[in-house]
């Protein structure tokens, strides 16, 4: 009997257990049950935020693994995509010259360059082709220039931060938008920067064939300011002479013409200059310094001679001429980005009237060994090269 007993209770205890299992598979079923939707969402989010990221197009660019000689160290390979992060902007590049700085940078002589393994270039112009998701104010399909200036735009696709970009109006002349930045700006700030020049007041520089020589010639007519040009002599000078007074040069000497005991005979209505430009160094630079009043000031910002900038003492005693040097790029590195970009904007608009212009040649990316070639001076005089893509 007893053992009848026992075994109806083991029964009884084995129907008790299996209640309760049952009873908490389908309370952790429930439970689960109740967690599903919100589990579906968070898997759900989690996809869209994978596959939501946005990666570039793959991208051609001109590298360069180590310095020296462009000709020698810099190939055209293939870049994978890389992630457009939620500030970033991804550019299609529109168009970008090859500077003498550019070509300084890869030899490894410029002040300031970017590290190795590099992409060329420094400035340029490209279109918006896809914006991270907190970007405001840029959208696909607008025009930007990197501001201030940023290495790697010898590339078919560029991806920076936003704060990198700014948007320029799509009116620009392209090749004028690609080049803006460099030679225009540094003639608009010499000629801002250093003394108050009115209209009718006179500058003179030497080097006045180069990009910032022609700009310093039409940005100084269209403010009213006479300008005495100084060219080397060579070949075709005349015509060189012709075109510059097209550009609105009052007067062009060679070099030789100024081999006089006293250059101010030669100026007849215009004043004597109060502000001068020198790019070359030497005897030019000399040129300059007599032609400038009591007073007057020197700014240096070349020196393609490669020859020392020579004074007399009398210079400074008696006429106390002052001495400048201008950087660009140390000027835009204090912190002026907002101050430069309405100077840009001033410049394309003077681009657009046909106020400011210069001699380029456009040439397809595929084509740029030959145009390094043209930029390196082995074909002769050459225009600037700006590489299309």
């Amino acid at each position: 009997m007893a053992s009848v007993v026992a075994q109806r209770q083991f029964v009884s205890n084995r129907l008790i257990i299996r209640a309760r299992e049952r009873e908490m598979a389908f309370s952790s079923w429930s439970h689960l049950r109740l967690r599903l939707p919100h589990l579906a969402r968070t898997q759900s989010l989690t996809v869209r935020a994978f596959s939501a990221a946005v990666m570039s197009p793959p991208s051609k660019a001109v590298v360069y693994d180590r310095q020296g000689p462009p000709d020698s160290v810099t190939r055209v390979v293939e870049l994978p995509p890389v992630e457009v992060k939620e500030n970033d902007v991804c550019i299609k590049m529109l168009a970008s010259p090859i500077n003498p700085s550019d070509i300084n940078r890869i030899e490894g002589v410029y002040p300031v360059r970017p590290q190795v393994p590099a992409v060329g270039g420094y400035e340029g112009v490209g279109e918006v082709f896809s914006v991270g998701s907190a970007v405001k104010g840029l959208s696909p399909g607008d025009w930007v220039i990197p501001s201030p200036p940023s290495s790697g735009t010898w590339q078919t696709y560029v991806v920076k931060d936003q704060s990198v970009w700014h948007k320029i109006n799509k009116e620009s002349p392209m090749e004028y938008a690609a080049t803006i930045t460099v030679n225009p700006l540094t003639a608009l700030r010499m000629l801002e920067d250093f003394i108050t020049l009115n209209p009718g007041d006179g500058i003179v520089q030497n080097g006045a064939t180069s990009i910032v020589g022609q700009c310093i010639i039409q940005l100084a007519q269209y403010r009213g300011i006479h300008s005495i040009n100084i060219i080397r002599d060579r070949a075709g000078s005349d015509e060189v002479k012709e075109k510059l007074k097209n550009l609105g040069a009052d007067e062009v000497f060679t070099e030789s013409q100024l081999e006089v005991k006293n250059v101010k005979g030669l100026l007849t209505n215009l004043p004597e200059p109060a502000l001068g430009f020198n790019c070359v160094g030497g005897n030019a630079a000399t040129l300059v310094l007599k032609f400038l009043r009591q007073g007057g000031t020197m700014v240096t910002y070349g020196g393609m001679s490669k020859k020392p900038i020579t004074v007399s003492t009398s210079s400074f005693i008696f006429k106390d001429l002052s001495l400048r040097g201008f950087w660009l790029q140390k000027w835009m590195s204090s912190d002026k980005t907002n101050e430069c970009r309405p100077m840009i904007d001033y410049l394309l608009d003077r681009a657009r009237e046909g106020k400011l212009k210069y001699e380029m040649e456009l040439v397809p990316f595929n084509d740029f060994h030959t145009a390094l070639d043209k930029a390196l001076g082995k074909l002769g005089s050459q225009p600037k090269q700006v590489l299309t893509f």
